[in-house]
């Protein structure tokens, strides 16, 4: 049934679901900013690097 939900839906769930795991503050902090980096590229508000700026980031 999740899966059926809108995109904005399934995200909001999604950040719901991990937030409520109960970790050491340094590890909610890190999980909190992969949410914020996830929701931003699933809504456009980022854009990721093609795979040839990511490879051309690694050297």
């Amino acid at each position: 049934m999740a899966l059926e939900l809108p995109p904005e839906e399934r995200l909001d769930l999604a950040r719901r679901l991990i937030e409520s795991i109960v970790a050491p503050a340094s590890l909610n902090e890190t999980i909190a900013e992969g949410i914020r980096r996830i929701e931003d590229l699933a809504t456009g508000r980022i854009r990721g690097l093609t795979e040839e700026e990511f490879l051309a980031a690694l050297q």
